[in-house]
């Protein structure tokens, strides 16, 4: 397994340039939820130059990780669409985490809705996944995506995890990363999409 996990788009403080990074969290998650696994971050390279860098390192699974709301860095956004039309065309397992379940959402015609309540927050989720998770995001699915099941609500209604119908696709919009210990279904779900 060769797991590429999209980086979030940062300004940095004192530079012109903005940086790509990927919250260090991550990587004590994915050594608990997929021990073993080769992974890296990956750039955000544009629609051009994305598949050609994936191919060359043998990405063969993906995360889109959270971070910058759709439309506030369109390099990123560009980058994470082509990243999707490669999945899609080669049946590559995609995890999207809360920005990446809304981009797949959004690929897919969905609009996205402002929501109160789900930043810096706990709530609980109910459907085929239950339980209490994280929240950090201002915006929310105004319906399940075609071609995409629902896998779980939150409280207030708000659509929470998403499975596709056909390809091997699942979003979340908690962070599993930002658990002090990955949960058991987190762990479980990530093995069950990528292994």
């Amino acid at each position: 397994m060769r797991l590429g996990v999209t980086s979030r788009v940062m300004a940095a403080s004192g530079y012109v340039e903005d940086r790509d990074g990927l919250a260090q969290n991550w990587s004590r998650f994915l050594a608990k939820a997929l021990p073993g696994a080769h992974w890296m971050s990956l750039p955000n390279l544009g629609p051009d130059n994305i598949v050609a860098y994936c191919q060359g390192w043998g990405i063969d699974r993906v995360i889109l990780s959270g971070g910058n709301d759709i439309g506030s860095v369109p390099l990123r956004d560009a980058t994470e669409l082509k990243l999707l039309d490669w999945a899609e065309e080669c049946l590559i397992p995609v995890l999207g985490i809360c920005r990446g379940m809304q981009v797949m959402a959004h690929r897919a015609g969905t609009a996205l809705v402002p929501v109160e309540g789900h930043v810096a927050t706990r709530h609980v989720i109910h459907g085929m996944r239950d339980g209490m998770v994280n929240s950090f995001h201002n915006l929310a699915l105004i319906e399940g995506p075609p071609g995409y099941k629902v896998l779980a609500k939150s409280e207030d209604g708000c659509i929470e995890a998403i499975r596709h119908s056909m390809l091997p696709w699942e979003g979340w919009m908690w962070h599993p990363e930002r658990e002090l210990e990955p949960g058991p279904q987190d762990i479980e779900g990530i093995l069950g999409l990528f292994t």
